[in-house]
């Protein structure tokens, strides 16, 4: 049954991570560029994909989702952070880490509200930190007809440039949004949720070249 629970909140925590982030409140002198600390700002269309694998560990177990993807959109200021979809799954379009099955389903999209916000201070090597607000997703495990957890509210992540050699991870070039040990809470299902799942996974941040294409292409960048 701990493995039921577990499979159950995998892909929970892992999509609330796609966008990442809790910052403190958005504040003037944030500027989203175009790929350099100097270029054009950026306003439009932006999405995260999951480097590496998301993992999430609970009183009752670990797991992992090896796929995900968030698409939304952003002010050049920072502001507006908004997320339209989202999607996570494990190896070739599976479930994530687990023995049975799980279903999950986001809900009421858009999550608008977010921001990004540059860190002067650079604190623990980041260059900013991220908001997402207002998440909420489900997961069904096919089993005894469908156990459900509901997660929701908002998550904390750091921001990191191209450059920035503290980012996640160094093999990508991009802008990165990595979330350690993050926390978030049950807000509904069944009594085998656990109330809390920890998360921890990297995501690279791209917009794009030409405005509406939905081709990712365009490298972004934050400064002050």
């Amino acid at each position: 049954m701990a493995r039921i629970r577990q499979t159950a909140i995998v892909g929970t925590a892992a999509l609330a991570v796609l966008a990442a982030g809790v910052a403190p409140a958005y504040a003037a002198g944030t500027t989203i560029r175009k790929g350099t600390a100097t270029a054009a700002a950026y306003s439009g269309n932006v999405q995260a994909s999951l480097l590496g694998t998301a993992t999430v560990s609970t009183s009752i177990g670990s797991g992992s989702c090896s796929e995900s993807t968030m698409t939304g959109s952003i002010n050049s200021d920072g502001s507006g952070l908004a997320i339209s979809s989202a999607s996570f799954s494990g190896d070739n379009g599976g479930p994530c880490a687990g023995s049975t099955s799980a279903t999950i389903q986001t809900q009421n999209l858009p999550w608008t509200g977010g921001n990004v916000t540059y860190d002067a201070g650079h604190t623990n090597g980041r260059d900013a930190t991220v908001t997402i607000n207002n998440f909420s997703v489900k997961a069904t495990v096919d089993i005894f007809g469908g156990i459900t957890c509901e997660f929701g509210g908002t998550l904390t992540a750091n921001g990191y440039n191209g450059d920035n050699a503290s980012r996640p991870d160094t093999s990508s070039g991009d802008a990165q949004v990595g979330v350690q040990n993050a926390q978030v809470s049950k807000t509904g299902g069944s009594f085998f949720c656990p109330s809390t799942a920890t998360v921890s996974a990297t995501y690279a941040l791209r917009g794009e070249t030409s405005a509406g294409s939905g081709t990712y292409d365009q490298p972004l960048y934050v400064t002050g």
